[in-house]
């Protein structure tokens, strides 16, 4: 799917730290745990609880923060419609990332098992 430059633009520049406060919100709203949530972004990123709070405290873009991740080589099994967009056919590599990190954290929020959220065979 076919994003537009100022729409991956605006994903690119986003402070992460900007938007992680709403992801814990969703996922403690719905009686999930921030536990949780870290267990998600460390499967996608790579990141433990110490690196994401540095990255926090630094006020990282989207850019920056996936620059220095390790994304999981099992992500493109991440599938489905996110923000009105199917994750598996956006085209910008960093728009799709920072969607795949969306897709997670809505699938946490919506009471789906952690075990299939990581794509745990």
């Amino acid at each position: 799917m076919k994003t537009t430059p100022e729409h991956n633009l605006r994903m690119a520049k986003t402070i992460f730290a900007t938007v992680y406060p709403y992801y814990i919100k969703k996922v403690e709203s719905k009686g999930r745990t921030i536990e949780e949530l870290h267990e998600i972004i460390k499967w996608l990123t790579g990141f433990d609880k110490i690196k994401l709070q540095e990255l926090i405290e630094k006020e990282v873009t989207y850019e920056e923060f996936f620059e220095t991740a390790i994304l999981n080589p099992n992500a493109p099994l991440i599938k489905g419609v996110i923000c009105g967009y199917k994750v598996e056919e956006i085209i910008n590599p960093l728009t799709q990332k920072v969607r795949y990190l969306d897709k997670l954290i809505d699938e946490l929020a919506k009471g789906k098992q952690l075990d299939k959220i990581l794509r745990v065979a």
